[in-house]
């Protein structure tokens, strides 16, 4: 059975990959990548961002907050995942893939989610300084990109892969009762 891709699921994980690379380099070379940094030109949108939200920014680094890079480092281990599925899914047509890609998305909802979560169980820690619009544009719109998608990922791919098992379980119960295909 070959693998079934979406356009869409592909498109997502390309995109994302260059996305996840950027941020995690930026995180993993602070204080360099921050502002006044010899590297900062390459993250110089981080500028702004590491005012918005502060997990980014000189009071995490400040106070050795290890989140940012416990995240970081398991953005890297789904950025692996998401080339893994676009290798299997485009190059080798297998349908492991499907499988990958699910526990990929799965991945990035669940951290994502917990990024939510801490900020509301922190009470806005990192996030509550901003007005209402600041967070809405700079925070809630680009970070809830990270929930909907994968989500809808978690989705489509979950149904394929719900699809499979059921094709699989007629052809095995076809084979327990003796008949031929």
């Amino acid at each position: 059975m070959a693998v079934k891709t979406h356009l869409w699921v592909s498109l997502w994980f390309l995109i994302t990959i260059p996305v996840i690379f950027w941020d995690a380099g930026y995180c993993f070379m602070r204080p360099r990548s921050m502002v006044g940094g010899d590297l900062h030109w390459i993250w110089k949108p981080y500028a702004l961002y590491q005012d918005i939200d502060y997990i980014y920014g000189w009071k995490a680094y400040e106070e050795r907050d290890g989140f940012t890079n416990a995240q970081s480092l398991l953005n890297l281990v789904e950025n692996v995942m998401n080339i893994a599925y676009l290798y299997l899914a485009h190059v080798k047509g297998t349908p492991a893939a499907t499988l990958l890609g699910f526990a990929s998305a799965v991945m990035t909802l669940s951290k994502t989610a917990l990024y939510w979560l801490q900020e509301y169980y922190c009470q806005g820690c990192s996030v509550g300084h901003n007005d209402l619009q600041t967070l809405i544009v700079y925070w809630v719109i680009p970070n809830g990109l990270w929930l909907l998608v994968p989500s809808f990922v978690v989705w489509r791919l979950g149904k394929d892969i719900a699809s499979s098992l059921y094709v699989a379980e007629k052809v095995a119960k076809k084979e327990a009762s003796g008949k031929k295909q």
